[in-house]
């Protein structure tokens, strides 16, 4: 009875291991994956690691090559940019769909019960906000907004949220002294609130419009790490995949 529960439990196991593994930068770009090592270094057997790799090329973070087995992609600045824009839109499909067809009041609840708790991880100097808590909510916020809408968007948004750099958080899990980042994050909370508010009163272009604004505060990190202020480079491991 245990044996299907246990392979399902194994092949989540190895994808979530291998795209740690990935987007941690623990693997460089380019470089081929053995199955062997892996599997060793994750504790798991080949056959769930096989379909955790498969799973890791349909979204982009692996490639077959020719000569047999996967390797670890590389991303130019574009690619990084195009994902975050792609999360954007489909967030904001999300939205105008939840707002036209109508959201219900338990969970319009939901929303709003969050974001006092964002208000409250926000409150005093931005020295002093509670940025963990803040990036948690934030990560449970947008889970909740993605299931608004239908099943088949909310998995396509999980599916392009798991490329580097276009999840809601991206840069912020080890940003917490960077004060430029701490600071976007007010301006992302008021974006939060027009949001709900739009979704509430069944404004459908306008919860699209600032979905796909507010997506584009990802775009801004990146830029702001890229071209301002690159000594934070090394402090961003995922960054070893983007090339150019």
């Amino acid at each position: 009875m245990s044996e299907k529960p246990d392979r399902a439990m194994q092949s989540q196991r190895a994808l979530m291991g291998v795209r740690d593994l990935v987007i941690s930068g623990e693997i460089r770009g380019g470089v081929r994956l053995s199955e062997v090592a892996l599997a060793e270094k994750l504790g798991i057997s080949r056959t769930p690691l096989r379909a955790a790799l498969a799973r890791l090329e349909q979204e982009g973070l692996v490639e077959a090559i020719p000569s047999g087995g996967y390797a670890v992609r590389s991303f130019t600045r574009e690619d990084v940019i195009d994902a975050i824009e792609l999360r954007g839109v489909l967030e904001g499909t999300a939205l105008r769909l939840a707002a036209e067809r109508g959201v219900s009041p338990a969970r319009l609840g939901e929303l709003h019960r969050l974001l006092v708790e964002l208000d409250h991880a926000q409150q005093g100097e931005v020295e002093a906000m509670d940025f963990d808590r803040y990036v948690e909510l934030n990560a449970t916020f947008h889970e909740k907004l993605w299931g608004l809408a239908s099943e088949t968007i909310r998995r396509e948004i999980e599916r392009i949220t798991s490329r580097p750099f276009a999840s809601p958080s991206a840069f912020l899990h080890k940003q917490a002294d960077v004060m430029a980042f701490r600071r976007t994050l007010y301006g992302a909370q008021a974006q939060h609130k027009a949001m709900v508010s739009a979704i509430e009163l069944r404004e459908g272009a306008r919860a699209e419009a600032l979905a796909r604004e507010h997506a584009r505060l990802a775009r801004q990190n990146l830029e702001f790490v890229l071209d301002e202020d690159r000594s934070l480079i090394r402090r961003v491991p995922a960054l070893s995949l983007v090339v150019g």
